[in-house]
């Protein structure tokens, strides 16, 4: 008997896998014992694996696959852009993708925020924004700002600096100690917050918290203030009404720039072509990479001020001081342009706010018929429901309840149904959905009713007081796209 190629080739890359790879976030022993599950091929808002099994790709990849999986478009404008000019530095020589692209993201973009630095990823961004704000400062008389503010449970990349305005305990421990200077305060947890049902009072509460830690550590000590404009970490946590203009005041009075992280919340995700546009105010620098080429190439930047790059830019002997090999790459330049193209031609973005109170309607719907959903929250394509144990009272889990839920109940019968989401418990246990922007009705629909048969097994559990324990430990069975 002739064996299957493809069974034949599903055994070599376990094996390979289990010998040679390191994903990123994952606990390896299990995988590495049972095998993981190995992506092959995506189509539209799905992916198959090497077994043949279909997922609808709830989570765009890593909020980051915009027109869906399989544009040949795509794919055209990177062999013909390879053939042209495959790789140029931006160490002092531009290229026309890159110009191009950095012109069209101008031309989108609100106020004066004209001149893009490119990266070649979001972390790479986050680091670039806080270097030149740092500098910023100095080339203005001003060499003691070097602090940051940040939020509790934020997440904003990896690389030093980045990791260091990081609000996520777990991740920065590992690497401590880290850039000084980082210091973080509360996030917009309305859920939880005990101000709560006071007009105004949840904002002030936390505009106040800002202002209290910079007149704290003296304003001419810190550089910047570096909000998402829907906080991911923690379950898409957004904004209540007056937020986003009360940090904008209060950077203005006290000199300190506004970075507005939108690594997942531009190019459309919540339903705008910039995160800040859906909370109307203008940062000094938006980082941003992700869906800027649908995660087609890797690319990143900070989209800046006129008013902070000018200060670059005012003498011939000035320079911002840093530098990245594959920033401003031509490859992945063509192709984000030809994203934007697409996005705009296809009317992406505008699929986003018409679908987005339907999105939010469908979720809501399941928290009425759930006893373990104490909240739903998040804007546009980008939601989160949070996990109680008590409605009512919104008692959540212990820590060890949380890990058997999301890893070894949800994310499993998750990964059974066919639905790649988040399932994470950096602070309370959540379920997070993020599906590309391309996602019909019909396709948020099937997410929920996946969603409520998981969310039944859940109920039934909590309701008898079955151990949520299902599977061992050990299980091959990932988080769905959680962060170990």
């Amino acid at each position: 008997m002739v064996a299957d190629p493809a069974l034949l080739r599903a055994g070599a890359l376990q094996r390979d896998f289990s010998r040679h790879s390191w994903l990123h976030f994952t606990r390896m022993k299990g995988m590495i014992d049972s095998g993981a599950p190995i992506i092959d091929r995506g189509e539209g808002c799905y992916l198959w694996d090497i077994n043949g099994k279909r997922y609808f790709d709830g989570l765009s990849g890593l909020f980051t696959v915009q027109i869906g999986y399989g544009r040949e478009e795509l794919a055209d404008v990177a062999a013909q852009q390879m053939k042209r000019l495959s790789y140029a530095s931006h160490f002092g020589y531009g290229n026309g993708p890159s110009i191009d692209l950095a012109a069209r993201i101008a031309e989108l973009a609100p106020g004066s925020l004209n001149r893009v630095f490119f990266s070649a990823s979001g972390s790479e961004a986050v680091e670039t924004a806080l270097k030149m704000a740092r500098q910023y400062h100095k080339l203005r008389g001003f060499s003691g700002r070097y602090k940051t503010i940040s939020r509790k449970l934020a997440y904003h990349g990896t690389s030093f600096g980045a990791l260091s305005v990081n609000g996520v305990t777990a991740l920065r421990a590992p690497f401590e100690p880290l850039v000084p200077g980082a210091r973080h305060v509360n996030n917009t947890n309305c859920y939880r917050c005990p101000s709560r049902g006071a007009e105004g009072g949840c904002c002030m509460r936390c505009l106040t918290e800002i202002e209290d830690t910079i007149l704290f550590e003296g304003p001419e000590t810190v550089s910047a203030v570096v909000i998402e404009p829907v906080q991911n970490s923690g379950g898409c946590f957004t904004p209540p009404p007056g937020y986003m203009e009360g940090v904008r005041s209060i950077c203005d009075r006290y000199g300190i720039l506004f970075i507005s992280d939108e690594v997942i919340c531009a190019f459309g995700r919540l339903g705008t072509m910039f995160g800040h546009e859906k909370y109307g105010y203008v940062p000094d620098i938006v980082t941003m990479a992700k869906g800027l080429s649908s995660g087609y190439q890797p690319i990143g930047g900070c989209l800046v001020r006129d008013e902070v790059a000018d200060t670059f830019m005012d003498s011939p002997t000035r320079s911002f001081t840093h530098g990245i090999t594959f920033g401003g790459h031509p490859v992945a330049a063509a192709v984000a342009l030809k994203n934007l193209e697409i996005m705009t031609d296809e009317r992406v973005v505008e699929n986003v706010a018409a679908n987005e109170g339907y999105f939010r309607d469908l979720l809501e719907s399941l928290m009425s018929r759930h006893d373990c959903i104490g909240d739903v929250r998040g804007a546009g394509y980008f939601m989160a429901m949070e996990l109680v144990k008590d409605k009512s009272t919104k008692e959540s889990f212990t820590d060890q309840e949380s890990e058997d839920l999301l890893r070894n109940v949800v994310s499993a019968r998750l990964q059974e149904e066919g639905l790649i989401c988040r399932a994470e418990d950096k602070g309370e246990p959540v379920i997070q959905l993020s599906p590309p922007l391309i996602a019909t009705r019909e396709q948020l629909a099937d997410i929920a009713d996946i969603l409520d048969r998981v969310l039944s097994d859940v109920d039934r559990r909590l309701r008898q007081r079955t151990p949520l324990r299902a599977v061992p430990p050990s299980s091959s069975v990932a988080s769905n796209g959680a962060m170990a």
